[in-house]
């Protein structure tokens, strides 16, 4: 197998100084130079989801026919030194229509709760080097019509670092919301401790329901974390989740290669209960950098009324909170309602869309989205007016206390849904793929 690598020179601007830094783009991981894949060991502690393991899972299972992987290494021009950043990004395939977009996007899908660039600590030159990232993206010929990166943490010099640079190098630039963030700040406490902390109502829910199922001696709860039970565990998982409300899986090999995978890495926490020998509920915690992370979830509705996911929850927050001792413990994606009273703070993703007027299609995005945009933004004032009441939401991290927060505020939705709305016709992973929703998804 033969790969492409490619430097990109800085636009011919006779005012514009010699950079230090310079781009070169990466057609595959194996890829990579030892000072790239580096950076995935200064970063590791990060996110789960910027792990090597996880892209080299993820580009296996769950890339589209017709996407390119395109990973954009930033380093000296020289070649010499340490890297100073990386972007994982892939080429969408665009349909056979006057209007599909030729677009960048990160290398994400609706499987991904977390992105970012893979910064350098020890260079330390985070806006310069993603200045010099979106330079060398605006430089490439042919051009792109749109690029669009997202789930981002609003609050991080990355973030706005990418607006900067993406404005400069000449593009129209949308954020747009992605989805809320629940997660807990255990503060060393320990599973008794966290119990005592949760709201009334479920406590005692929970402590009924654990009662009444350990009395029945019907069931048995098992955490996996790999060896000889992991395929059957495996299989439980899927016959699990083939069994609940949730929508089929549009990548089959993904989660059964993304467990193999956490197994392997010492971050996987399965958690199965099963019924008169039946599994009834299945659930995918991933332990990772001192964070626990529900990644997926999913009870047999036959076994509802023994409410078998709740017990199953509270089973695998004991394991992590008493036993691996975590710092934190991540709900990922989605608002729903549930999860406050698990979680104790709130935080935000967003999306970064970036088009191009120097192309007719991305001009024509930019009318699109900005129009449609418009409109919304006109319906939600009227709305407000009516509704007076109606407060915003930022998207800094939200303690919480009691009544929760509410989901985004009108501004922001208007961004979430004008990022969305010039969705084309596709097959099912395709759609998936460039205009996914991320919530009621995961967990």
């Amino acid at each position: 197998m033969t790969f492409a690598v490619t430097a990109i020179d800085p636009v011919a601007d006779p005012t514009r100084e010699q950079a230090s830094l310079q781009a070169r783009v990466y057609s595959a991981l194996e890829e990579l130079p030892d000072a790239y894949v580096r950076l995935f060991e200064e970063t590791n502690q990060q996110s789960f989801f910027l792990t090597l393991p996880w892209f080299r899972n993820f580009v296996k299972t769950a890339l589209d026919e017709g996407c390119s992987p395109r990973i954009y290494g930033i380093g000296p021009r020289d070649g010499l030194g340490p890297a100073a950043g990386m972007l994982m990004a892939c080429s969408l395939p665009r349909l056979r229509n006057a209007t599909s977009l030729r677009k960048l996007s990160a290398l994400t899908n609706y499987y991904s709760c977390f992105f970012a660039p893979h910064l350098s600590v020890s260079v330390g030159r985070t806006r310069e080097t993603l200045h010099e990232l979106t330079r060398a993206i605006g430089a490439e010929r042919p051009r792109w019509d749109a690029v669009e990166i997202q789930p981002l943490g609003v609050n991080s010099e990355g973030f706005s670092a990418l607006v900067e640079g993406f404005k400069a190098a000449g593009f129209v630039v949308q954020t747009f919301f992605c989805f809320g963030n629940w997660y807990l700040a255990v503060n060393g406490r320990s599973f008794a401790q966290y119990v005592e902390s949760l709201p009334s109502v479920l406590k005692n829910t929970l402590q009924r329901k654990q009662r009444k199922l350990e009395k029945s001696g019907r069931a048995n709860v098992e955490i996996i974390t790999g060896g000889e039970g992991l395929e059957p565990a495996i299989q439980a998982y899927t016959k699990v989740y083939l069994a609940s409300w949730k929508r089929p899986e549009p990548y089959a090999d993904f989660i059964p290669g993304l467990v193999r995978m956490c197994s392997e890495m010492g971050a996987l926490r399965l958690g199965l209960v099963y019924v008169d020998g039946e599994a009834a509920a299945a659930q995918l915690w991933i332990v990772h950098g001192g964070v626990a992370f529900i990644y997926k979830l999913a009870y047999d509705e036959r076994f509802a009324d023994l409410s078998v996911g709740t017990i199953l929850t509270a089973r695998l927050m004991q394991h992590v909170l008493d036993i691996d001792k975590v710092d934190e413990v991540d709900y990922l994606s989605g608002d729903d309602s549930y999860k406050k009273d698990w979680m104790s703070h709130r935080r935000e993703r967003w999306g970064i869309l970036a088009m191009n007027p120097r192309t007719t299609r991305g001009a024509l995005a930019i009318c699109r989205h900005l129009s449609g945009r418009a409109m919304k933004r006109a319906f939600s004032w009227i709305s407000g007016r009516l509704r007076p009441e109606d407060k915003t939401v930022d998207a800094t991290s939200t303690a919480v206390s009691g009544q929760g927060v509410s989901s985004f505020s009108p501004a922001a939705r208007v961004v979430a849904s004008s990022a969305y709305g010039s969705a084309v016709d596709g097959t099912l992973k395709n759609r998936l793929r460039r205009d996914f929703h991320y919530r009621d998804v995961i967990a």
